[in-house]
């Protein structure tokens, strides 16, 4: 019953871009399963109500599908591949925007009591859960009032609470709840990954990341590596290699000079380490993707 009206509220509302009236909501709808490509996953909740998506972070595969949530704590370089979408079965999720001072303010209000005593171990940056029907119900609310402007503004800030609240409560509620504290492991490893994406073409000692983080070098590798399913060089190259691929497709024939504006010095270690990820190099990369429109690849749906 739930998964009905969810399918159809998301079928009713969807649009090219995946935005909606509603800050922080996305909807997605894509009709064809295609190869896997790279994205950044956003710090997100997706909730699926029908196909199926299987998302890679490092090494780590997640699979999820209808009345299943996956949630991303930060925004982390992942590969994605729609395996259930056509167009007589679309693929169709709901998104929200996780935000920390949100969160923060939930577990201030929240009693002792209600919410779970965390560790301070790592968790996972992206946890994959079957989505409670009481998780359901407050999307479904939410997306209901797509079609009720004059109660949007007053309700969907009360109902987005709500679904955060059964998010912190949920069984992935301690990747949630590390998002509103400020000295989390989760806050400290969110730290250094902020830096290393806006610094990615900077080389860097992974001692002087680990004291930007706030933590030990072998605390910092033991939790990154939790996080994030990767060390800190192996996620710069991530993200350097999915900036180069954005350049790409707007300088095609610069392959060098895109190679040297993400941080490498040598021409050959840069298609070397492009071939390797995307299966094909750079330049031959380039014209596949101007021929092209791919999918968005990210958590959504």
């Amino acid at each position: 019953m739930h998964l009905d009206e969810f399918r159809t509220l998301l079928a009713r509302h969807a649009r090219a871009d995946w935005t909606t009236a509603i800050d922080g909501v996305l909807i997605s709808k894509v009709d064809r399963a295609d190869p896997p490509a790279p994205a950044m996953s956003g710090a997100v909740l997706a909730v699926i109500a029908q196909g199926a998506k299987r998302l890679a972070l490092g090494d780590r595969v997640f699979e999820y599908r209808a009345g299943q949530y996956l949630v991303a704590s930060m925004d982390l370089p992942v590969t994605g591949q729609f395996t259930e979408a056509d167009p007589e079965h679309p693929a169709m999720g709901f998104g929200l925007t996780l935000e920390p001072a949100m969160v923060a303010e939930l577990l201030l209000q929240a009693g002792p009591q209600d919410v779970p005593r965390d560790g301070q171990g790592a968790v996972s940056g992206i946890a994959v859960s079957d989505a409670s029907d009481e998780l359901l119900d407050a999307v479904i609310r939410l997306l209901r009032l797509l079609d009720r402007p004059r109660d949007r503004t007053v309700l969907a800030p009360l109902v987005k609470r709500e679904i955060l609240w059964r998010l912190m409560t949920g069984e992935q509620g301690g990747v949630v709840r590390q998002l509103g504290l400020a000295d989390s492991s989760l806050s400290h490893i969110a730290r250094a990954v902020r830096w290393i994406r806006e610094h990615y073409a900077q080389p860097f000692k992974v001692e002087d990341v680990a004291q930007l983080a706030g933590m030990s070098v072998s605390a910092f590798y033991r939790n990154f590596q939790a996080v994030t399913a990767m060390s800190p060089i192996q996620f710069q190259k991530q993200i350097r290699l999915q900036e180069a691929r954005l350049l790409l497709a707007t300088n095609p024939k610069d392959v060098t000079g895109v190679g040297h504006r993400v941080g490498y010095d040598s021409a050959s270690q840069f298609s070397r380490e492009y071939r390797r990820q995307f299966g094909a190099q750079p330049s031959q990369d380039a014209i596949r993707l101007r021929r092209t429109t791919p999918v968005a690849a990210g958590v959504l749906p």
